[in-house]
């Protein structure tokens, strides 16, 4: 295990209550260099936001690329970095956990459905079981359950199965992306001493701290970071434009 895997699995480990661990999204070098500049300690690339800066819709991006870009991102910085790799871009679990140890890259993030529909939770189960077996501790495996994304009913219970399949077949942390935060007590409480939970924190999220409080581990933000950026990038456009 190299020390920036060594590095990420102990920021993740025995935080207290309220200190979730917070790990904002670069889409490219220099946003990670930002990142790296303001004092976090490792970084979450998000498929997203990548894709966007790219030029490409969410969930299009080729592999070769995202590879590329999330390789370039751990070339700028000295922090451990985490990839989103979407849902392994149908590639066999040892490739893919090779490719991704090849961009320097100490986690990843897998999502459990195709975009549209959720694949069948044991089948996903025993190919998460497959990377944690082709990566050994070499990568911290972030497992995403998509039940809220994709309108599931009863999501709460549904992401709670989800999730103890994920944690039993070995993933580190549990991503419920789009869980509200009145679930995570009930989720955190079902996963027991399980896997760490990831809360996805939109506009409008209450405080870092009390989404800890609420049971999250891990704060992530997708594209968001990115979004806001573009924000200004438009009102500078618009200034210029005006000049």
């Amino acid at each position: 295990m190299s020390e920036a895997a060594r590095t990420l699995r102990a920021l993740h480990r025995d935080r207290a209550p309220g200190d979730p661990l917070v790990l904002p999204g670069p889409w490219d070098a220099a946003s990670a260099r930002a990142f790296e500049a303001a004092g976090f300690p490792a970084l979450a690339t998000p498929s997203a936001g990548i894709a966007a800066s790219l030029g490409y819709e969410d969930g299009s991006t080729p592999a070769e690329e995202m590879f590329a870009q999330v390789a370039r991102i751990v070339r700028a910085v000295s922090v451990p970095v985490t990839a989103d790799m979407e849902g392994g871009y149908g590639l066999a679990p040892e490739e893919l956990v090779g490719r991704v140890l090849e961009t320097g890259a100490v986690g990843v993030n897998l999502e459990d459905s195709d975009g549209r529909t959720m694949n069948d939770p044991h089948a996903h189960a025993d190919w998460l079981a497959a990377v944690r077996a082709a990566a050994g501790d070499a990568l911290f495996v972030n497992a995403r359950v998509d039940v809220y994304l994709r309108g599931v009913p009863e999501p709460a219970a549904a992401a709670l199965e989800r999730a103890l399949l994920y944690a039993a077949a070995g993933a580190d942390g549990i991503y419920p992306i789009g869980a509200p935060p009145r679930d995570l007590p009930g989720l955190r409480a079902g996963l027991g001493d399980g896997p760490p939970l990831n809360h996805y924190a939109g506009p409008g999220a209450p405080p870092f701290a009390e989404l800890g409080r609420l049971g999250a581990g891990r704060i992530t933000f997708g594209p968001g970071l990115l979004l806001r950026t573009l924000g200004h990038v438009r009102e500078l456009a618009e200034e210029l434009r005006g000049a």
